[in-house]
C-alpha cells in the first residue's frame, strides 16, 4: 500500500475539518467535493470572523482589535485563525496565492511549533519503482544557516516518521565525511553535529550502502534527504521528476504549530486532494479533536457552542457573577453574554462578533 493510500485510509477513519480560503477557485471546489464524497475530510470555507478568531489575534498575538478585524477580512488570515482557534484542523491554500502570503498568514497567526524557528517545506517523492522519500527544503528557504537547516532536518524527520513509518535522514553535500572543504561543507558538518544525523554525505552514498561503506560513513539507505540550500533541492527534484517520471507531491509545509499546506499554483484537483490528505496525515498528532480543544494559550478564549444569539466577551475570572445563564469553559472560566449586566472589572466585549 502506497503512502497516499495509507494516509487516505487514516483520513477516512477520522475526517478532519480542512479550511480552504480559496474555495471559489474551481480546482479547489472540485477537490473539496471529492474529499467530502469520499469522507476523507470536512471541507470548510471562510464564512466571516468569529469571536474565537478575534481572541486568537487579540489575546494570543496581542494585535489591536481594529487591526485584528482588518486581518480577518482577508481569507488567508481568517483561515489561519480558524486553525489556531480550533475551528478547523488544517489549512490548505496556495492555488491562486503566492507561497510567501500563505507562510506570512500562518507564521503570524498560527506561529511555529515548539523548538522550531523557521517554516520549511518538503516534497513526497514517489518513484516508478515504488520507492517513497521525503526531500527538503526544495521550495521555501533559499540559503538556510546552520540553525535553520537543523530545524529543517528535524521537521523533515518528523514528516518522514509520520508518513513513511521511519525516518532515515541524510544531510547532503558535495563531500562525504572529512573528504572536502568549503563553507557549505562546514555548514552541513555543523548541522550533523547539532542533530546527530549522518552528514555531510554525497547523494550516492546516502542511497547506496556499498558506496557508503567505501566512503566510511554509516548511511546508504536514506529515505529523508536534506539539501544544503534551495538551489540544490529545487534543481534536484525537478531533474528527477522530468528524467525518471517520479511524482513530486508538494511542496508541503512543516514547522508550524498547526497543519498548513501550500499548494503549487499549477496544482490539479488530484494534486490538491493528495496534498490535503498528506497534510492531515502528517499532522494527525497535532490536530484538535473537537471545537472544544484549542492551543493552551487560547483556553480562556474558548467559546460556548449552540448559542448563536449571544455574542461573548472574554472569560470572566474569579467569583464574578452575571444575571444571565453561564456556559462553563474547559478551563473553568465562564463567558459573559453581551446582554448581561456584569459588574465592574469585566473585560471589554468584541465588536460585531458572533458565534
Amino acid at each position: 500500500m502506497s503512502v497516499f493510500d495509507r494516509a487516505l485510509a487514516a483520513a477516512q477513519e477520522r475526517p478532519a475539518r480542512v479550511v480552504f480560503p480559496e474555495m471559489d477557485e474551481p480546482r479547489i471546489a472540485e477537490a473539496a467535493e471529492w474529499l467530502r464524497a469520499k469522507k476523507a475530510a470536512v471541507p470548510l470555507a471562510c464564512d466571516g470572523p468569529t469571536n474565537a478568531q478575534m481572541a486568537v489575534l487579540v489575546d494570543g498575538r496581542e494585535v489591536k482589535e481594529g487591526v485584528a478585524w482588518r486581518m480577518l477580512s482577508r481569507p488567508m488570515f481568517q483561515a489561519a485563525a480558524m486553525v489556531a482557534a480550533g475551528e478547523a484542523d488544517a489549512m490548505v491554500a496556495g492555488a491562486v496565492t503566492a507561497t510567501r502570503r500563505v507562510i506570512e498568514a500562518a507564521s503570524i497567526v498560527i506561529g511555529m511549533a515548539e523548538g522550531v524557528t523557521v517554516p520549511s517545506s518538503y516534497f513526497l517523492m514517489v518513484f516508478p519503482d515504488g520507492r517513497e522519500m521525503i526531500w527538503a527544503d526544495c521550495a521555501v528557504n533559499v540559503m538556510p544557516d546552520a540553525a535553520e537547516l537543523a530545524d529543517i532536518a528535524r521537521a523533515s524527520a518528523a514528516s518522514g516518521t509520520a508518513l513513511l513509518g521511519e525516518a532515515r535522514v541524510a544531510l547532503l553535500s558535495f563531500s562525504t565525511g572529512t573528504s572536502g572543504a568549503g563553507e557549505s561543507v562546514k555548514l552541513v558538518r555543523a548541522v550533523a553535529e547539532a542533530t546527530g544525523y549522518p552528514g555531510p554525505v554525497q547523494a550516492d552514498a546516502a542511497l547506496n550502502a556499498a558506496i557508503a561503506e567505501t566512503k566510511g560513513i554509516a548511511c546508504g539507505n536514506a529515505n529523508v534527504l536534506i539539501f544544503p540550500d534551495l538551489n540544490a533541492g529545487n534543481i534536484a527534484y525537478k531533474l528527477v521528476q522530468e528524467l525518471s517520471g517520479a511524482q513530486a507531491v508538494g511542496p508541503l509545509l512543516q514547522g508550524f504549530a498547526g497543519p498548513v499546506c501550500d499548494l503549487s499554483r499549477g496544482a490539479s484537483p488530484d494534486d490538491i486532494v493528495a496534498a490535503t490528505v498528506l497534510t492531515v496525515a502528517r499532522n494527525a498528532g497535532l490536530m484538535t479533536s473537537s471545537w472544544g480543544q484549542a492551543p493552551p494559550w487560547l483556553s480562556c478564549a474558548l467559546l460556548a457552542r449552540g448559542q448563536p444569539k449571544w455574542r461573548f466577551s472574554r472569560f470572566a475570572h474569579g467569583d464574578a457573577r452575571c444575571g444571565d445563564d453561564w456556559r462553563q469553559g474547559p478551563c473553568g472560566h465562564r463567558p459573559i453574554p453581551v446582554r448581561a449586566e456584569c459588574g465592574r472589572g469585566h473585560p471589554r466585549r468584541f465588536r460585531q462578533s458572533r458565534l
